[in-house]
């Protein structure tokens, strides 16, 4: 049905319009409103409840949105959904790099689908889970917009004290960083009393480390746990300026006191960033996604929120059995460097996970599985011997690519198993 003229900004113009079209069409009231919302680009009028806004003033205060989806089998299959708004004093992306994100204790396994929502791909097994797993990426979110700090992920900040000579009583510990000054910072959440303080304090003297107890009750588990802060003080870092900012964090959510939205229903949650189909499909939740295959891929199994996919079609046992034996004899070559390890251990991982789903019932069972990839036999310690050039283990790789291409259609898991070869025959080349 098209629709003559202005088209609504805001629920009021919504309002207005439906009862415009009700009338002059004899519809429904709903149907009415729902008209009205796809003409404001809505979905529906529930979505344009969530997106427009009411008249034409607007907050444009940043906030983001997180949504976890539920099912408690123990009470009756109930099921539903619990979404938390956290308002900042910046966009999420400008508190903390996407990139990032995902080392942020509460946010392992939220996946973006808007400028302003989070969303979890697997189902929690109960609501309180839910709400307390929402909570603790709250409580991150606030750490990190009020000391500044973010998760630290270069390996050459990680101070070796850490590893020679541990903390006592470490436990929940994340790594951090001053991105300002690039300075180390420890955040340790033991369980209430549990520390021993002269132990530590003793350790912190041995070190040159300074370990501070927080006044605010952490990330963690506020009220269970105790967050300590610790510092090599060599560096010369204002580790009490730092601890201000701590005691200044509000107290923290938590999901006892919940303040969330809580609906019993599994209907996709979308939030006001959300406009097209596309960010409505980006929105669901995979875990209540049942696979199915493509022309090239196929699930690897049938579950509701399965993601991983391997190409259709097969190699062979005889295929996996060469491929395998090439890639434990280029793993095991002297001209083979640590990268290439690690790419090859990793096509190898999956192509076993190939095999398996390959093989009927009844084949290769037990040692003789195992020997395909990870085993090595006497026929493979053979052909390691007639590995005795770079140009050798090269064209051993290059040999599984076409294999590979051979059996299987192009799609994007064949590809990712492709670049791990030339990756590893680029790196192999260089040793010359």
């Amino acid at each position: 049905m098209l629709i003559d003229g202005p088209r609504p900004t805001t629920l009021v113009g919504v309002k207005r319009l439906a009862k415009q079209l009700k009338k002059t069409n004899g519809i429904k009231h709903s149907d009415a409103l729902d008209l009205a919302a796809k003409s404001a680009d809505c979905v529906n009028f529930r979505h344009a409840q969530r997106t427009l806004p009411t008249n034409g003033f607007t907050n444009s205060k940043p906030y983001v949105l997180l949504t976890i989806y539920w099912s408690d089998k123990e009470r009756g299959h109930r099921c539903g959904r619990e979404t938390l708004r956290i308002e900042l004093s910046k966009p999420i992306l400008e508190l903390c790099p996407k990139s990032t994100l995902r080392y942020v204790r509460g946010f392992g396994n939220l996946r973006m689908v808007a400028d302003d929502h989070f969303v979890c791909d697997d189902i929690a097994h109960k609501q309180e889970y839910a709400r307390d797993r929402l909570c603790t990426a709250e409580r991150s979110l606030r750490f990190m917009e009020h000391t500044g700090l973010r998760p630290n992920r270069d390996r050459r900040n990680y101070p070796r004290i850490l590893d020679t000579d541990k903390l006592p009583n470490i436990d929940h510990s994340t790594d951090w960083v001053d991105p300002a000054s690039g300075q180390f910072v420890l955040i340790d959440e033991p369980y209430g009393n549990a520390p021993n303080d002269s132990e530590r304090a003793a350790w912190a003297a041995r070190n040159g480390w300074r370990v501070e107890k927080a006044s605010w009750p952490g990330m963690y588990r506020p009220y269970d746990c105790d967050l300590y802060i610790g510092i090599d003080t060599s560096s010369g870092y204002d580790v009490d300026a730092l601890m201000e900012k701590i005691s200044a964090l509000p107290e923290p959510v938590v999901s006892e006191n919940w303040t969330g939205e809580s609906v019993p229903s599994w209907e996709t949650f979308l939030s006001p960033m959300a406009k097209t189909k596309q960010d409505e499909r980006r929105a669901r939740c995979k875990g209540m996604i049942y696979p199915s295959p493509s022309k090239a891929t196929v699930p690897y199994n049938y579950n509701p929120g399965c993601s991983r996919r391997r190409p259709a079609g097969e190699l062979g046992i005889d295929g996996h059995v060469q491929a395998g034996r090439v890639i434990k004899a280029v793993m095991s070559s002297q001209y083979a460097p640590g990268g290439v390890y690690t790419r090859l251990n990793s096509l190898r991982s999956d192509l076993e996970d190939w095999l398996s789903l390959e093989i009927g019932r009844g084949q290769l069972e037990g040692r003789e599985f195992f020997e395909v990839y990870y085993t090595r036999t006497d026929q493979d310690q053979a052909f390691l011997q007639t590995l005795t050039s770079v140009d050798d283990v090269v064209v051993a790789l290059r040999r599984i690519a076409r294999m590979l291409k051979n059996a299987y259609p192009d799609c994007a898991p064949l590809r990712r198993q492709l670049r791990r070869i030339e990756m590893s025959v680029s790196m192999i080349e260089k040793v010359r």
